[in-house]
């Protein structure tokens, strides 16, 4: 039994089921996985009364204490994605710290077998040295999570660091998810196996998406960019942008989500004459601020009727616009859902602070 403000709770499904009522369809997660579609930004996880994680990454089960601690048999490495704490999970974290929750874990796992880690806690400043140093021991990790804290616990505060490293030191890396941007550096870099690269943030520094544009990732199909406001650091412009735009370093790129911009207008603009968007089969500019003008430059560019999928969901749109959309692109799955301009007289993007 325990106690949650005024009320008690016979254990951890009763309460379960009172969230579940009290937040009817806000609590489950998302079964698809982000890296093979755009999701919404509120659908990726979900939270027991003790913060803990109860989901998946990369198509696996997020371990949890359980299964780190107290067990006689050693669990299979390649069955779950492993966290890696430095520290409490809303405290800063620093090599030291790393260094020792990676030993502890190692203690628990074959680190030969583990194919996916979850960097938990608001820094994983130190994180990538410490994985860079600890490599050779690690030899088939293949998706790696920095940053893996709820996304609505004030994203701004998540530290990160130069992730150049990891690619660099894991060729074989084919997965990598990065939540914040505080920090955040990278230098251009060619990796031949990388499939999936997003970067969750309520801020993308625009010197991070210059060197996205100068990279050489000749296997990457699914790239998400959270852009986010300036006042969080994302200083991004349109021209900033035009080495992901032009695809020149991205000759397998099927999915690209330029998404969370408070430039939406702009940025849809320069979609419209992208050269990479021929090639796409989704494209995502929701959780921004798009408006009438950017979806009508968007549609009076190149042709859209190739994708797949186009998501638009958090805009500002007016109804006749969303028609409009609907009229011109009556074959593609169109996602125009949380329509803003009806609630507000100010525009805001979906993920900020």
């Amino acid at each position: 039994m325990f106690i949650d403000g005024n009320e008690m709770y016979v254990d951890n499904d009763e309460y379960d089921r009172y969230l579940d009522a009290l937040y009817p369809g806000k609590r489950a997660a998302d079964p698809r996985d982000p890296g093979e579609r755009f999701l919404h930004e509120d659908g990726f996880y979900r939270w027991d009364r003790m913060g803990g994680h109860r989901e998946t990454y990369a198509g696996l089960p997020v371990a949890g204490f359980r299964m780190l601690t107290g067990r006689d048999t050693v669990p299979d490495p390649s069955c779950f994605a492993w966290p890696l704490h430095g520290g409490e999970m809303y405290e800063e974290a620093d090599g030291p710290g790393f260094t020792e929750g990676l030993e502890k874990l190692l203690t628990v796992v074959d680190g030969s077998g583990i194919q996916a880690i979850v960097v938990a806690g608001i820094s994983a400043r130190d994180a990538p040295a410490v994985l860079v140093a600890n490599a050779h021991r690690l030899p088939r990790l293949r998706s790696l999570f920095l940053g893996f804290v709820e996304p609505d616990y004030q994203i701004s505060w998540i530290q990160q660091g130069d992730i150049t490293p990891i690619l660099e030191a894991f060729p074989l890396l084919e997965r990598l998810d990065v939540r914040g941007s505080e920090g955040l550096r990278l230098r251009p870099v060619r990796h031949a196996s990388l499939k999936v690269l997003r970067f969750e943030t309520g801020g993308l520094p625009g010197e991070v998406v210059r060197a996205l544009g100068r990279c050489d990732l000749p296997a990457l199909e699914h790239l998400e960019l959270w852009l986010g406001v300036t006042e969080y650091g994302g200083g991004a412009t349109v021209n900033d942008l035009e080495g992901v735009l032009s695809g020149a370093g991205l000759p397998a790129l099927r999915r690209l989500g330029l998404r969370d911009s408070e430039i939406q207008d702009e940025v849809a603009a320069a979609v419209a004459a992208a050269p990479v968007v021929a090639r796409l089969e989704a494209l995502s500019l929701a959780m921004g601020e798009l408006s009438d003008a950017g979806a009508e430059a968007l549609l009076s560019g190149q042709p859209l009727t190739h994708l797949r999928h186009l998501d638009l969901h958090h805009h500002f749109l007016s109804e006749e616009m969303a028609k409009r959309i609907r009229r011109v692109l009556p074959d593609v799955e169109l996602d125009l859902s949380e329509p803003q301009a009806h609630l507000r007289t100010w525009r805001y993007v979906a993920v900020a602070e």
